[in-house]
């Protein structure tokens, strides 16, 4: 869950899957130190928040969040009424609000400075929704679906648009300013279902 040598920052490693159950690690020592039981359903995608207090755990039709620091197996807050699997989760920098995307063809926003629990915001696509990112400038949602489709959702505006719309064994680099492919690296087979990225450049 915590360590620290002094020379690094605390690390917080957590693992789930499809054994019902949110393993906590040492991840220099590759000791599990802790599990809690997530009887719900499957985990399909986890986060924590931005002040290391809790980890949102995403499930069928579910967030389930769970204290870090403690030794409580029962989640402290819980947030339903998604009709199908949840499959993304994340954080505004700040903690303000939590948003997921689900195979209920959704992307969510919902208020954690809100004890009701409820999802504040709804943004509905054709298709079951595989991912959600949050934009560095913290106002935009990028959505990826199952048909291929990446949406831009706008915040503040609730202005949409939409950047690809199927999937052709391709890869993109957008300028998401202006909304215009960069450059394509083509040379898959089949479809292009996974990207890892680092800009060493990067601030």
């Amino acid at each position: 869950m915590t360590e620290t040598d002094g020379s690094s920052e605390a690390v917080i490693l957590a693992t789930a899957g499809y054994d019902h159950a949110i393993k906590f690690w040492q991840a220099h020592s590759g000791i599990c130190h802790r599990t809690v039981q997530h009887p719900d359903s499957q985990v399909n995608a986890m986060q924590i928040t931005p002040d290391r207090q809790l980890l949102a755990a995403a499930g069928y039709q579910h967030i389930r969040m769970y204290d870090i620091n403690s030794s409580n197996p029962n989640p402290v807050v819980n947030y339903d009424g998604v009709s199908k699997n949840v499959t993304a989760v994340g954080f505004h920098e700040d903690g303000k609000w939590m948003y997921t995307g689900g195979e209920d063809c959704s992307a969510r926003i919902w208020d954690l400075r809100s004890r009701n629990l409820q999802c504040q915001r709804v943004f509905q696509v054709n298709a079951p929704v595989n991912c959600v990112c949050l934009h560095p400038n913290q106002g935009e949602l990028i959505v990826g679906d199952q048909s291929g489709a990446i949406h831009m959702w706008d915040l503040k505006t609730d202005h949409n648009e939409q950047l690809v719309t199927s999937s052709d064994n391709m890869a993109r680099l957008w300028n998401l300013d202006h909304g215009e492919v960069v450059r394509e690296y083509s040379g898959h087979q089949k479809a292009v279902v996974s990207l890892a990225f680092r800009d060493a450049h990067a601030v």
